[in-house]
């Protein structure tokens, strides 16, 4: 299984989406510059300039103000960024987090209820959304799958990020699909820790007491090297940004790096579950 887009699926868009992409590339032919040229000048990868461009990718406010600076673009960029909507299939609670994602030089990730977002192939997210309650519809369940693969391109976006991602044991173990998806998921999963900005630590069942156990936990380091936390439960997420309350969240982040298997035997046991399935 490949994380692809769903066949006949296209990451969704909006016209202000496209408009901002438009004055973009417009004011970046005026400056002479290429997509090449622009991506270091705006300190973010030729692939999200692009995606930005094609109107396929909610620019971060640091774009914004940086394009703006680069391109000389008398506040039009500015502007336009005003009147721009989001795409559908993110959850409100979780904007802001997504916002901050593409912009990441250091992401951490503790995750002990499903497969983190970010590594769900789309037959596991399927699962998730075709189960979910209430219901969804065909074309909600779509605009969500699209939305959650179109996210995870930072992992392959963002060659210079680190990422670092604990998994409890048990939430990979879970069968929330049939045995070819979740083979599937798991073969995905090794697939991304070959990458070497990418880290992959599992947490033992047979662990005890650990930092982790007060729920799932993201970090993030943006380019200006602020450090944001993000924690969420049922229908709610919160946004973190207090120094003292982040501080704690690393040290309990820190303290599981120390607990959890290490990279590599934590690929060992996840080939011993791709094998019993």
């Amino acid at each position: 299984m490949t994380d692809e887009v769903p066949k006949g699926s296209e990451p969704e868009t909006s016209e202000s989406l496209k408009a901002f992409g438009e004055v973009v590339k417009v004011f970046r032919k005026r400056a002479g510059l290429t997509q090449e040229q622009f991506a270091p000048l705006v300190g973010y990868s030729l692939p999200m300039v692009a995606s930005i461009e094609q109107g396929r990718r909610l620019p971060s406010k640091g774009f914004v103000e940086k394009a703006e600076e680069v391109l000389d673009a008398f506040g039009v960029i500015r502007a336009a960024a005003k009147h721009l909507t989001r795409k559908a299939g993110l959850a409100k609670w979780f904007e802001e987090w997504a916002e901050l994602e593409p912009q990441a030089v250091t992401l951490y990730t503790f995750e002990s209820r499903l497969v983190p977002g970010l590594f769900q192939t789309p037959a596991y997210a399927r699962t998730l959304f075709e189960e979910q309650i209430p219901a969804m519809g065909d074309d909600k369940i779509e605009s969500n799958l699209v939305a959650r693969v179109e996210r995870a391109n930072i992992l392959t976006e963002r060659p210079e990020t680190i990422f670092s991602f604990i998994i409890e044991e048990h939430a990979l173990r879970r069968q929330v699909a049939d045995a070819d998806v979740m083979r599937g998921q798991i073969d995905h999963i090794l697939a991304l820790g070959k990458r070497r900005n990418i880290d992959i630590q599992v947490m033992p069942q047979t662990r005890g007491h650990h930092a982790g156990l007060d729920g799932p936990l993201r970090l993030l380091e943006t380019q200006e090297n602020a450090w944001y936390a993000y924690c969420e439960g049922q229908e709610t997420g919160q946004l973190i940004s207090d120094p003292k309350v982040v501080s704690i969240l690393q040290q309990r982040y820190a303290r599981m790096r120390a607990q959890a298997l290490s990279v590599e035997a934590s690929v060992g046991l996840l080939r011993e579950m791709r094998g019993a399935l």
